[in-house]
């Protein structure tokens, strides 16, 4: 019986370091998240000039929710929309589904997890309404549109 108890026990340990593990990930690429640095870290389209402008929208998990702070953005193309952690742990997906026929969508982001870890998106679209959302906190709300203009 104890043996089956102590096999029981190190099954478990070992599947809840392989479950930390790939919680963690690897390391980030700075175009994928960063300590909230002032200067952009994503690599922007070739072909869009960048313009040094830099939109902040904060990730939070507190009393009032999950949510993006703010939720609607306005940005011209070549803007940095730099979604940064501020609590929980949250994603930015732009989902094809959600935004039909638009093209070059972002990939989703890693998830954010350390305070003040970013997420920097140069802004590629075409002009239009992009939707976008923290994937596993969607269906409580957190989701965001941002306006892509001239």
């Amino acid at each position: 019986m104890t043996s089956k108890i102590s096999n029981r026990i190190a099954f478990a340990g070992v599947a809840l370091l392989v479950a930390l593990g790939a919680c963690t990930g690897g390391e980030k690429a700075p175009s994928q998240a960063s300590s909230g640095k002032a200067e952009p870290s994503a690599t922007p389209n070739a072909a869009v000039k960048p313009t040094g402008r830099v939109i902040t929208v904060e990730l939070y998990s507190d009393e009032k929710g999950n949510y993006f702070k703010p939720a609607e953005i306005e940005a011209h193309r070549g803007d940095v929309v730099r979604f940064t952690l501020k609590s929980g742990v949250h994603n930015v997906h732009f989902l094809p589904d959600s935004n039909p026929g638009a093209q070059a969508l972002p990939p989703a982001s890693d998830f954010l997890q350390l305070p003040d870890q970013t997420f920097d998106y140069v802004v590629s679209l075409a002009k239009g309404h992009y939707y976008f959302q923290c994937d596993p906190h969607a269906l409580l709300g957190m989701k965001g549109h941002l306006e892509v203009e001239d």
